[in-house]
């Protein structure tokens, strides 16, 4: 072998070995960034009500606190909304800065017990940015395609807020879609502040896509917010009798109806109350008063201690998560709840149901 032919080849084995070691190296923060985080602890919602124990319409299967733990340059926290996905088996966590979580709740004995934070994902316009500033004020959130037996084609579609729009996205937080709204809805001028946009989103079968601003829309009758389906039908919901009560998310039931997510509060929001109902729209009843019972009042004069509850979302048959919107401050929490409705029944008037009104009125 002459003295170039083994320099040649030297240089070759050294060449081999650096593209290796270089393979190696790029798959370490890949390798470090799919592996799961714990983000939680154990946290008690109330001293009178354990898990597993009832409260009024819901059962307690658990509850959370979520750390305020960044991934990929995103801070978990803030979260408004929420959707599982039975064919990946996460739940998405939506942010109102824009960011879209992947998480992974674990389970024993039928409780919710720990949750892992497996991804973070910045939501993107149609240029692939990032999306900043008011129109990353993301809120609603509902999953499409996400329990048809088949991986890698689901799509998230989100409310926003400040700039009020439908988007669809893929998980990873890439843009697909704007979807077309009601004239009353794409009006932002319409809404009571620039804060009170689309915060509630679901889809039914009668309707497709339903959506919802969290307060009344101006010239709307007081304490009665309108769902609106994307063709410009709506539905009155009305609000619990409580000063500030602000419609906050909805989620589809498996028999077509809705269940509702409430919050209200006092000056400086104490005391917080966080209720659930239930409601039913259909074609017949489009345009009017919508009948609405209450499932459970959470209060946190009642020793509850609850947060700013923003997001729910159906899991498996009858079990639910609920979370809360900790606004970045110290002062609040991120908490993860898991529950089941015991019976939701057929809604009916709210003021025919007295043993299901608040044990507090909150002082005006």
């Amino acid at each position: 072998m002459s003295e170039a032919t083994a320099v040649a080849r030297s240089a070759a084995l050294v060449a081999a070995m650096l593209g290796a070691l270089a393979a190696i190296l790029a798959t370490i923060p890949a390798t470090m960034a799919a592996q799961p985080l714990e983000v939680s602890q154990p946290y008690r919602l109330s001293p009178h009500v354990a898990p597993g124990e009832s409260h009024m319409g819901i059962r307690l299967l658990g509850s959370v606190e979520l750390a305020s733990t960044a991934m990929e340059g995103l801070m978990l926290g803030g979260l408004s909304g929420l959707a599982w996905d039975e064919d990946e088996s996460r739940l998405y966590a939506l942010s109102d800065t824009g960011a879209l979580f992947h998480l992974r709740p674990h389970f024993h004995k039928g409780r919710l017990v720990r949750v892992q934070l497996l991804a973070a994902f910045p939501l993107r316009d149609h240029h692939n940015r990032a999306l900043q500033g008011r129109r990353a004020d993301a809120e609603g959130l509902e999953l499409r395609h996400g329990n048809n037996g088949k991986t890698g084609d689901s799509l998230v579609a989100v409310s926003f807020e400040r700039h009020p729009r439908i988007v669809l996205f893929k998980p990873d937080g890439r843009y697909v879609e704007t979807l077309r709204l009601p004239a009353d809805l794409a009006d932002a001028g319409r809404y009571d502040s620039p804060n009170k946009g689309l915060e509630s989103l679901t889809w039914l079968p009668q309707t497709g896509f339903l959506t919802a601003p969290e307060r009344p829309l101006t010239g709307a009758a007081e304490g009665i917010v309108s769902l609106f389906a994307l063709d410009g039908r709506s539905w009155h919901y009305p609000l619990l009798v409580t000063p500030k009560a602000s419609l906050v998310d909805m989620q589809a039931l498996p028999d077509g109806s809705l269940m509702t997510l409430e919050r209200g509060h006092g000056l400086m929001f104490l005391p917080i109350v966080i209720s659930l109902h239930h409601t039913r729209v259909t074609a017949e009843n489009a345009g009017q008063r919508l009948p609405v019972t209450n499932l459970a009042i959470l209060d946190s004069s009642q020793g509850w201690s609850v947060d700013n509850f923003e997001g729910l979302t159906r899991h498996r048959e009858g079990t639910f998560f609920m979370v809360s919107d900790d606004n970045f401050s110290t002062l609040q929490k991120t908490l993860l709840v898991y529950f089941e409705p015991l019976n939701p029944g057929d809604p009916g008037d709210r003021s025919n149901s007295p043993e299901f009104e608040p044990r507090h009125q909150i002082p005006r």
